[in-house]
């Protein structure tokens, strides 16, 4: 069997002969050979595909070749010496519109043609792509890097099962290969059949692909693996999906993104389009959603039409995938990082696909859903100066300039509040935030840093009236960059030289009629009392791999569950 050290042998072997070697063009060709080997033994050492750096169309850019450029030359080498020797032919139907392969050559165009292929999935990691328009192939073509001898991570059997499930449902015939057609590519086959056939068994599944391609083959960890998931209930097709977009967020970016973004998810998602209007806002249709129950609903649009939609999500199993249009868009900053503001659009598209489940806090606050935060003071003045008409101009910019304005008056208030239903107290202050959730910009709540999205707590953070407010701010930014979960405590801040103070809390009361106003996620609201509750993990959310932290949890028993998890995948 296969062991990934075999390569690490034939490094040190290659290395070796290479300080031999006197001839300083042989020392050269043997180096390279050193060199590709070494990079192949790190990529199963690590189990890091990408390191062969294979897109998703199937091309491997230039220096990345040269760099494996010997190892593929004695891989293809044994390839096709494997290839004159095989029994099966290079193309084998398995089911009904669905086949197995080998990685294809020019000389195998005519398999595609006869069986009228219209979609490719290619699972080979080590190897480009055959170019399919140079052959006039009308195919549709999905890269998913695999190993050889390896397993493809969960997240690569959901992103497969609904690609070719998608493509079924639209009528084409799917071709599954690697690059032999022996194991990666069964089992990408096998994960898909046993999807459609609930009743069957991984051995029921592998008897029936072997009894038509007799050279197919798992090795033990490969089938360990196909059992694993299918116990674990992983191997499901979720492609269903409610995309609702708000035409007029970010200056009517859904015109200018629509096919972009369309064109990119139909592949993976059988998508019904809602588009809001003043009659029939994101709630409306998230409702409507629900009772439908796809897998996934997509809010595409700005925080407002965000909180929309996830309102009408709370407390259901139906996740939320979030495509941003609007100015800040915070909730995607918390959830994906400040890197989601790159490409925000492409992003987002590829985390819908690759992405996540992860459950989140929500909160409510007199009597809506509250996402993000709510603000009095600093925070309320900066929305309410913030006006669409200088957000169209200006960004986030207009966000920075109300703030200005807001310190620059500096009003003070006082507020009453009280705390997990305990007595209350009152506090002084030109700015009180309560928070669930901030991106790190948000300065105004990071009185402990960050705050948690999944701690099952929210965060108050208020300011010393009498302090320069710049050095506020500056605290404030400092706190951000540090660590938000290295104290749980609800005690307020006891640091005399610090003008920043911080409780959390699971239920908030707060007595502002003193002000009137408020805001809670970016909206104008008016009360005299702010009664804010949390949720904990109420809300179901699409993010990247690599932002799934449920360590990060404060329920010690969802740890102990994640960590079972993890330990079991």
């Amino acid at each position: 069997m296969f062991q990934p050290q075999y390569y690490f042998y034939i490094t040190i072997l290659l290395a070796l002969v290479t300080i031999l070697t006197s001839n300083i063009y042989f020392k050269l060709a043997l180096g390279w050979f050193t060199l590709s080997y070494l990079a192949v033994s790190l990529a199963y050492v690590l189990n890091n595909p990408n390191i062969f750096r294979k897109r998703s169309d199937g091309s491997v850019p230039f220096y990345i070749r040269w760099v494996f450029h010997p190892f593929l030359w004695t891989t293809q080498l044994y390839n096709s010496w494997q290839r004159s020797r095989d029994s099966a032919p290079a193309l084998q139907q398995i089911d009904q519109g669905l086949y197995l392969a080998r990685r294809l050559f020019p000389s195998d165009i005519h398999h595609l043609k006869s069986e009228n292929i219209g979609a490719i999935l290619d699972v080979t990691a080590e190897f480009t792509s055959l170019n399919w328009v140079s052959h006039q192939q009308d195919v549709d073509y999905l890269n998913i890097p695999v190993l050889d001898h390896s397993i493809p991570s969960n997240v690569q059997i959901y992103k497969a099962l609904n690609w070719i499930h998608t493509h079924r449902k639209n009528g084409r015939s799917v071709m599954i290969h690697c690059a032999l057609g022996r194991g990666r590519s069964v089992f990408v086959m096998a994960a898909y059949l046993l999807s459609q056939n609930p009743t069957a068994s991984p051995d029921d599944i592998m008897q029936k692909i072997r009894a038509i391609r007799q050279t197919a083959r798992l090795n033990k960890r490969q089938f360990k693996a196909l059992k694993r998931a299918y116990k674990n209930a992983l191997l499901t097709v979720q492609n269903s999906a409610w995309l609702i977009a708000n035409p007029v967020a970010g200056k009517r970016q859904w015109e200018e993104e629509k096919d972009f973004i369309l064109g990119y998810l139909s592949g993976y998602y059988d998508v019904t389009v809602k588009t809001t209007s003043p009659q029939k806002n994101g709630t409306f249709y998230a409702q409507q959603a629900r009772q439908a129950a796809p897998d996934i609903v997509i809010a595409c649009g700005g925080d407002g039409t965000v909180a929309e939609v996830a309102s009408a999500l709370v407390d259901s199993n139906i996740k939320l995938g979030i495509i941003p249009f609007g100015t800040a868009n915070s909730l995607s900053q918390v959830l994906c990082g400040v890197l989601s503001k790159v490409a925000p659009v492409e992003s987002a598209c590829i985390n819908l696909v690759e992405g996540c489940e992860q459950k989140i806090d929500t909160a409510q606050c007199n009597g809506e859903m509250m996402l993000l935060m709510a603000g009095v003071g600093f925070e309320q003045q900066m929305i309410e100066k913030a006006d669409r008409e200088k957000k169209n101009t200006s960004g986030q910019l207009a966000y920075l300039q109300g703030l200005k304005e807001a310190i620059s008056q500096n009003e003070t208030h006082e507020f009453r509040v009280s705390l997990d239903d305990g007595e209350a107290f009152v506090i002084r202050t030109p700015s009180l935030t309560i928070a669930n959730a901030a991106p790190i910009t948000t300065l105004l709540a990071q009185g402990k840093g960050v705050p948690n999205i999944m701690d099952g707590m929210l965060d108050l953070t208020w300011l010393d009236p009498d302090r320069f407010q710049i050095l506020n701010l500056a605290e404030l930014a400092l706190l951000g960059l540090g660590d938000a979960n290295a104290d749980n405590s609800s005690e307020s801040k006891t640091n005399p030289d610090s003008g920043i103070s911080h409780r959390a809390a699971r239920k908030v009361s707060v007595d502002i009629s003193q002000v009137g106003r408020y805001v809670v996620d970016g909206e104008e609201r008016e009360a005299d009392r702010l009664d804010i509750q949390v949720k904990p993990q109420s809300l179901n959310v699409v993010v990247p791999e690599s932002a799934l932290k449920p360590e990060l949890s404060a329920d010690p028993e969802a740890r102990h569950t994640a960590e079972k998890t993890s330990v079991s995948h």
